[in-house]
């Protein structure tokens, strides 16, 4: 899918937004959600989405929804290092399909990252659910 195109209705992160698909959540707002991402790159790998926006990706965002969407992501970076002590941490987004993109509704990707431990692929491997829930866990307990 290129940069350019209609919002689809039908997406996974729209349907999770609805309730119509469960999703592990860390925190959530009027306008925000974390949650745990199921195919994860690393243990602890999370995801902010907008609840609000109808937005594909970054280009077509309203510039008040970023604002809410950044400072979650902020907020849930800060939890993840706490909670899971990595050495690092990557904060990635998508736009387009060319450059990596597969959902298309604007999203963030916090990923923690250890020296001994490869990064695994985006999007390949489905995590064990109840993993993802003692994560989300320590994340949550975590949150400022």
């Amino acid at each position: 899918m290129s940069l350019d195109g209609q919002y689809d209705d039908a997406n996974i992160f729209a349907k999770i937004v609805r309730g119509e698909v469960p999703s592990v959540k860390v925190f959530e707002t009027d306008r925000v959600l974390a949650f745990m991402d199921a195919f994860p790159q690393s243990p602890g790998h999370c995801l902010v989405i907008s609840k609000v926006s109808r937005a594909r990706n970054l280009l077509d965002v309203e510039p008040e929804v970023l604002t809410e969407m950044m400072a979650a992501v902020q907020r849930l970076t800060r939890a993840v290092a706490a909670a899971l002590k990595p050495d690092g941490l990557v904060v990635n987004q998508y736009n387009g399909g060319p450059a990596g993109q597969t959902i298309f509704h604007l999203h963030f990707h916090v990923i923690p990252r250890w020296l001994d431990q490869p990064m695994g692929r985006h999007g390949t491997d489905m995590a064990d659910v109840e993993a993802l829930k003692q994560q989300a866990a320590k994340i949550t307990a975590a949150l400022d």
